[in-house]
């Protein structure tokens, strides 16, 4: 894979996104053609491995699904750090009282199930499995980071011209920068984990997670915040080239060690 390859991945995920929301907007919403259209970087990223490497490819690709080690300080951000600041933001924003959006309870397992595996968690198998590591070949983690995060944020743009989304309530600017925010803290997590797409996706799900109250706009501030801290510690990787994952397939030392 080149940066041409990028260069077909984006033209590939904008293309079909943004013609699908067009018709969500001015036709109206359709679930099929909503979902589509959110599928379309995780599309385009397996689309792209596969017109490279085939089947075999493929499969080394998602073998990278099975990564799970990463130092224990990024496990307690994942799982308990995230969380916190999200409630931290709706305690900011006066909606952590917000009546709890599932009852009776059993519906909480259906709306985590969905968000897991029908949401935008698919995106992961472009933005992190294909794009990053390529961008990490050309330069330093911090400028692909934030170059991905800048075209990440990009993508999202039609969404706040759909009617009946969330982002109707949700201000542009700070969600823009938020996006740019959790891709510059993704970006030191991703190559942590060795370029595991399990990570990155699990941090994605995070990020829509349901049970979550509504946090707009503090919880960007804050997670600007955080990425801020997580470059200053990680600065002598952050900014040297060649720190970073760039590998799209599962690595063959890696494959031995986890074997």
């Amino acid at each position: 894979m080149t940066m041409k390859t990028l260069i077909a991945f984006l033209a590939i995920s904008f293309g079909l996104t943004w013609s699908l929301a067009a018709v969500l907007i001015f036709v109206g919403f359709s679930t099929p053609v909503f979902l589509l259209a959110v599928y379309a970087p995780g599309i385009a990223g397996i689309f792209m491995v596969w017109r490279h490497y085939g089947l075999t490819g493929l499969r080394s690709f998602f073998k990278r699904l099975t990564l799970w080690r990463m130092p224990l300080a990024w496990w307690l951000y994942l799982l308990l750090g995230y969380p916190a600041l999200i409630y931290l933001g709706a305690a900011l924003n006066g909606t952590i009282g917000d009546p709890f959006p599932f009852s009776p309870w059993h519906q909480v397992f259906p709306a985590l199930i969905q968000t897991l595996f029908l949401l935008g968690t698919n995106e992961e198998f472009g933005w992190r499995g294909v794009a990053l590591p390529l961008l990490q070949r050309k330069m330093a983690p911090f400028w692909a980071g934030l170059l991905l995060g800048i075209i990440w944020a990009a993508w999202h743009i039609p969404a706040f011209f759909i009617s009946g989304l969330q982002y109707e309530a949700w201000s542009a600017v700070p969600y823009f920068g938020g996006v740019i925010a959790l891709s510059i803290i993704l970006t030191p997590l991703f190559n942590s984990s060795r370029g595991s797409l399990l990570i990155a996706y699990l941090y994605h799900f995070q990020m829509m997670n349901p049970i979550f109250p509504d946090a707009q706009p503090w919880d960007h501030l804050l997670i600007a915040i955080v990425a801020v801290v997580v470059v200053v510690l990680n600065r002598h990787t952050m900014f040297k080239k060649g720190t970073g994952v760039t590998e799209v397939l599962m690595p063959e030392n890696i494959a031995i060690s986890e074997s």
